[in-house]
């Protein structure tokens, strides 16, 4: 149906995987898996059928293994961590390891709740996953031809396996630069993320993985975020969370409960500001280095699981201010009174 030059070939074939890309990383992870925001019946039912199509992944399937990797993040439990596995089993073989894990009846049962159950999903999508992938090579062929569209429809087929399951999972986890001192190894491959929809950012999702928003930082882009306000504006969407962003008052004379909320919620912020404060001191000053790093811990500790009050826990951040500003080091008595600003 349509003759195109080369080069247009290559742009029908970008422009089809970007859909995929853009329904992934809205619908499945960003909606289904996070609850980040709230899709239009209109808008789930249209991802749902091109992810059908184009890739033959069932939703339960996704969300669980996606679900269990945050749950059990760079442990031998994790379906795909390249700390773990290594890099060249995840970023090669991604595809596999998340064939494995999707597999498992525990893992969907544990992870799997509250995906599409309706009839669509049960007598369609789900049961027949190569109907999809057969009727999208069919188009293809029609609409460019025998040669164009068979290599039209492996790209399309190939696309999320590697760059999704490949690159996010494994590089994502093994190179680039970090915003935030998240308790995993999750890297920001580029600033930019705009080939697999802002899935780029994959530090400043682990760091606050209810977020609708990947991007962090001025220079920062999510063009997935950029999609989602066009969805909002057209009715389509409605955000529900967004990564806190830190609010600062004059300095309290001692910590209370606000300060303790403030500081957890906005704690990878707190990390990354801590992490600041180490860096000005001097290296040959090992004794600071040591106290630093060890205050570290204890800062942690208040937002890992604990079975401590709220007056506990407000009881030990104003010990730990009170230790901070009388150690003698500048940058942790600094970093303590800055503390005391959060709100």
């Amino acid at each position: 149906m349509f003759d195109l030059p080369w080069w247009g070939y290559v742009l029908v074939a970008l422009g089809l995987t970007h859909v995929t890309i853009f329904a992934v990383t809205i619908f499945l992870h960003r909606h289904q898996t996070h609850r980040a925001l709230e899709l239009h019946p209109a808008a789930s039912h249209f991802f749902r059928a091109w992810l059908w199509l184009t890739t033959g992944m069932r939703t339960r399937e996704w969300v669980a293994v996606h679900r269990k990797h945050h749950a059990r993040c760079e442990t031998p439990d994790d379906p795909h961590s390249p700390a773990i596995l290594g890099i060249n089993r995840v970023l090669w073989g991604g595809v596999f390891l998340y064939v494995e894990e999707a597999a498992k009846p525990e893992t969907l049962e544990r992870f799997g709740y509250g995906t599409p159950d309706d009839w669509l999903e049960r007598n369609l999508y789900s049961k027949y996953v190569l109907l999809g992938l057969t009727l999208m090579g069919v188009s293809d062929v029609i609409l460019f031809g025998l040669v164009p569209g068979v290599l039209i429809f492996l790209t399309q087929i190939a696309w999320i396996p590697f760059w999704a399951a490949g690159v996010i999972n494994g590089v994502g986890h093994h190179w680039g630069y970090r915003n935030w001192e998240t308790e995993d190894v999750s890297t920001n491959i580029v600033p930019w993320g705009i080939l697999i929809g802002g899935e780029e950012l994959h530090n400043n999702h682990h760091a606050c993985a209810p977020s609708a928003k990947f991007s962090a930082k001025w220079y920062e882009f999510d063009i997935g975020w950029m999609y989602i306000r066009l969805l909002v504006a057209s009715g389509l969407a409605t955000v529900k969370r967004l990564a806190p962003v830190p609010r600062f008052v004059v300095a309290k004379p001692l910590v209370d409960l606000q300060t303790l909320q403030a500081v957890i919620a906005n704690r990878y912020h707190v990390l990354a500001s801590y992490a600041a404060s180490l860096r000005r001191l001097p290296v040959k000053d090992l004794v600071a280095l040591q106290t630093m790093n060890a205050m570290r811990h204890e800062l942690s500790a208040l937002w890992a699981r604990s079975m401590a009050t709220h007056g506990e826990l407000v009881r030990r951040l104003q010990d730990w201010c009170r230790r901070a500003e009388a150690s003698g080091i500048v940058p942790l008595a600094e970093f303590s009174r800055r503390l005391r600003c959060y709100a």
